[in-house]
């Protein structure tokens, strides 16, 4: 029984894939329109797509066309194809601007570009464009039932950049090249001025700032200490209760005994 069994699936198997491979190559385009979107709608993205991608050119300026291009493009999204489903979804968007799918189409095309954008240690260009990209969505379509989910990942990816020049900042404070570090922390500051990363940046700032007066030659030091005392300020004006506040405070009593030797 259980061979009959299997003899009957691998039947049902071998005829779909021969029915399959009969309609890919045959030369009428409505059996694919048709088979396309019954193994689109099976979560059969891969051949559904290539059966899409044989008559998309036929289906210009016809009543389907719509239809078609959306099932297209979401097909290259459903098969973690982002880079094409990004350029497919614009298109679709720029073709049909009164479409009911439009703002479903713009998301995902938004989303695309979200999920093209690489870990916080490699170059952030892409990250960059996909907050640009879900930002213009947000604007056109802030009532949207998405917008909500658009929020989040530009969040996200604006974390993403803000974990980077912090990485940045910290490795040069980590390699002792401490007038990069401090200028680094610097500009995260003032671009990131409300990071959950600020304790730590404005914390590995006055870290950089010490270290540097503290080593520094002499007709440099008085100016860098100065400079020190502001950052131990400012940092212990913002956060009175810091986790750091057992080193800031063993770096403010160097940096005062030696700001002594100047009165």
């Amino acid at each position: 029984m259980k061979k009959f069994f299997y003899l009957l699936i691998t039947c049902a198997i071998l005829s779909a894939c021969s029915e399959y491979q009969k309609v890919l190559k045959a030369e009428d385009i409505a059996p694919k329109f048709k088979m396309g979107e019954d193994l689109y709608n099976q979560g059969k993205f891969a051949k559904a797509n290539r059966l899409f991608a044989q008559i998309v050119p036929n289906y210009r300026g016809k009543p389907q066309a719509e239809k078609l291009m959306y099932l297209y493009s979401n097909s290259f999204y459903q098969m973690k194809d982002y880079y094409t489903a990004a350029y497919q979804f614009e298109r679709f968007v720029s073709s049909y601007p009164k479409s009911e799918k439009l703002e479903e189409a713009s998301f995902f095309s938004a989303k695309s570009y979200y999920m093209q954008s690489p870990a916080y240690t490699k170059d952030q260009k892409a990250t960059k464009e996909a907050i640009e990209k879900l930002q213009l969505f947000i604007n056109l379509f802030p009532e949207s039932e998405y917008a909500e989910e658009a929020n989040k990942l530009v969040r996200e990816l604006d974390f993403k950049l803000e974990k980077k020049a912090y990485s940045i900042a910290k490795q040069y404070n980590h390699i002792s090249d401490y007038q990069a570090s401090i200028k680094s922390f610097d500009n995260f500051v003032f671009e990131f001025p409300g990071s959950t990363l600020r304790e730590d940046a404005l914390f590995f700032r006055l870290d950089s700032a010490y270290k540097l007066a503290i080593n520094s030659v002499e007709y440099k030091k008085r100016v860098r200490l100065e400079k020190a005392k502001e950052y131990y300020n400012a940092f212990k004006k913002a956060y009175a209760n810091s986790k750091y506040l057992e080193d800031v405070n063993t770096m403010a009593n160097e940096i005062e005994e030696a700001l002594k030797s100047y009165i």
